[in-house]
């Protein structure tokens, strides 16, 4: 049975899902140095609002830096432990981390592969569904990219453009939308909780 079979049958909990770079932590390109990695303003205090009202939060982000063969899936590993770390110190973290590290015209053999993984397929997103029981249909991505965006309307989510990262100079480009729209244009990732936490209290009811 395929990842959207199980997700479909399941009826779940809301979640969020979070991008990594430019959403909750600083837009630097690609890291291969940990010492590099810092979290933006805010963003462990708003994941921290979600996680102490039971809200699963998982990180999908696309990591092509192995495929592109700028480093080893092992820099990819110790980043994501940094920012294990710098949650943790300020009292944060994450039910679930899933990340992408292909690229079809990847330089590297092993990573060069046409997957369901990279954003905007909604591969990571559906594997969360199926392992942690949620509805994706009551769910929020959250982004600073297109592909964010459209990674959300693939899965059925809300989605939630913020403008930190590339999310500003991304969003005055309309014509890189074409007829994607997304459900709310947020400053940041604390005000994407904002609207995320009131939409889920008014339907809970």
């Amino acid at each position: 049975m395929d990842l959207r079979s199980l997700a479909d049958q399941t009826p779940g909990r809301p979640a969020v899902f979070l991008d990594r770079d430019g959403t909750i932590s600083e837009e630097i390109g690609y890291i291969h140095d940990p010492a590099q990695y810092r979290l933006l303003p805010g963003a462990a205090a708003a994941i921290t609002r979600l996680t102490k009202r039971k809200i699963p939060v998982s990180l999908v982000t696309n990591q092509s830096g192995p495929a592109r063969g700028f480093y080893g899936e092992e820099t990819v590993l110790a980043v994501l432990d940094e920012m294990h770390r710098q949650l943790a110190e300020e009292g944060a973290y994450l039910d679930a981390v899933y990340y992408c590290p292909h690229l079809p015209e990847g330089i590297v053999p092993a990573y060069a592969v046409d997957c369901e993984c990279r954003k905007p397929r909604p591969g990571m997103l559906l594997r969360a569904a199926a392992e942690h029981n949620l509805d994706l249909v009551r769910s929020f991505m959250v982004g600073d990219k297109v592909s964010d965006v459209e990674v959300a309307r693939r899965a059925g989510c809300r989605s939630i453009l913020v403008l930190t990262g590339y999310g500003r100079s991304l969003w005055a480009d309309r014509s890189l939308w074409g007829e994607l729209v997304p459900d709310l244009v947020a400053a940041d990732l604390t005000e994407a909780v904002d609207w995320i936490l009131t939409r889920l209290a008014a339907e809970a009811g």
